[in-house]
């Protein structure tokens, strides 16, 4: 379904912990991944996030989301407190071939992104009819 690798996690989590969430590096965005019946799920925390500033591409089974939050104070204000993160947001998941990228569906509400990926139809089980020696068919589940 979904292959989990991501290198770079580690690095980025170092590299706010180093220089502030706030750093130029793109940040990572936390997600939660599951299948239910006939759809793979996954949902992203973006909270705070213009849905125009988000980007869905996929290449070769690779999904690529972008996302950017802009800081709430206006150009030239004098800034007292800044911990929320801003810049850019990016995350790339490996989709396994048993998933329908050319279906996919994506909202966002409250802050959270959910793609609906179709499990591919050639990995639903499917029933196989097969013919007996004498003569009679039989069902066999694969």
């Amino acid at each position: 379904m979904l292959m989990r690798t991501d290198p770079f996690r580690e690095l980025d989590r170092l590299t706010q912990q180093v220089f502030g969430p706030n750093s130029t590096r793109p940040s990572a965005m936390p997600m939660d991944a599951y299948r239910s019946g006939e759809d793979f799920l996954v949902h992203f925390d973006l909270p705070g996030i213009d849905p125009e500033t988000i980007e869905l591409d996929v290449e070769r089974n690779v999904l690529s989301v972008r996302a950017e939050r802009r800081g709430p104070a206006p150009e030239g204000a004098q800034v007292v407190v800044a911990e929320r993160p801003t810049g850019t947001f990016t995350r790339q998941l490996f989709l396994g071939d048993t998933l329908d990228t050319d279906r996919i569906d994506a909202s966002y509400e409250a802050g959270v992104l959910t793609l609906r990926i179709p499990v591919a139809e050639q990995a639903k089980p499917r029933r196989i009819q097969i013919s007996g020696g004498d003569g009679g068919r039989k069902q066999i589940s694969g």
